[in-house]
């Protein structure tokens, strides 16, 4: 599908261009990233992707106890685990997710500050998740935390512009999903791992709390 379509007549009585996917550039590179981390997965066998699972996903207890993981996985995973998935329905409702909710944070912050605020807010949503479940031997993957305080900070900024009221339903449905399934345990297109909701909900909270922090001058 082309990025691109015709839009007329532009400065100089040149044709201008109007992107096709109208994304900002931040988070459609985070989507192709992650879309191209799970092809290339796809195209590995079961032992080679589980490697890589139990090098770079999130595990609690590499950090809680003498696991013997090496420093590069420790390093690493608070991030790597974002850009891992359950499945490609898993994947796809986080970037479906990403692009609805992310575009305007984008726009407010800026390619930089919102980069450091998405990963920041995974890797806060993962240390939490690492605090709670501390013993735990099961991977984390995914980019559900960093998208929870993007919702998070979506919140605060439509709240700031008046425009808050209308997805306080949304907002409702999300928090109640987490719930249920933080209690009855799943996720669809994960196969057989649950739901980190302690995560969810720390990104959430994340995300409401600090956005102020990335704000830019002439927005705060």
């Amino acid at each position: 599908m082309p990025f691109d379509q015709e839009r007329g007549p532009g400065p100089g009585g040149g044709t201008s261009y109007e992107r096709a996917i109208n994304l900002p550039p931040a988070i459609l590179w985070l989507i192709v990233i992650n879309v191209a981390v799970q092809g290339v997965r796809s195209l590995l066998g079961d032992s080679v992707d589980d490697q890589i699972i139990l090098q770079f996903g999130l595990i609690p207890a590499h950090y809680t106890t003498n696991s013997g993981s090496d420093w590069l996985s420790l390093l690493g995973a608070p991030i790597a685990y974002q850009f891992l998935h359950g499945g490609w329905v898993h994947l796809g409702v986080n970037m479906l997710s990403l692009a609805a909710f992310g575009a305007p944070v984008e726009r407010t912050l800026g390619i930089p500050r919102f980069v450091l605020f998405y990963l920041s807010a995974g890797i806060v949503a993962g240390a939490v998740h690492v605090a709670i479940y501390s013993d735990s031997v099961e991977p984390v993957i995914g980019a559900s935390g960093a998208i929870s305080g993007v919702f998070g900070a979506v919140l605060i900024l439509l709240r700031r512009g008046g425009g808050l009221t209308s997805l306080l339903p949304v907002a409702g449905v999300w928090i109640a999903m987490n719930v249920f399934f933080g209690v009855v345990g799943g996720t669809p297109g994960a196969g057989d791992q649950t739901v980190a909701w302690a995560a969810h909900i720390a990104g959430f909270l994340y995300g409401l709390a600090a956005i102020r922090l990335f704000l830019p001058r002439s927005h705060e």
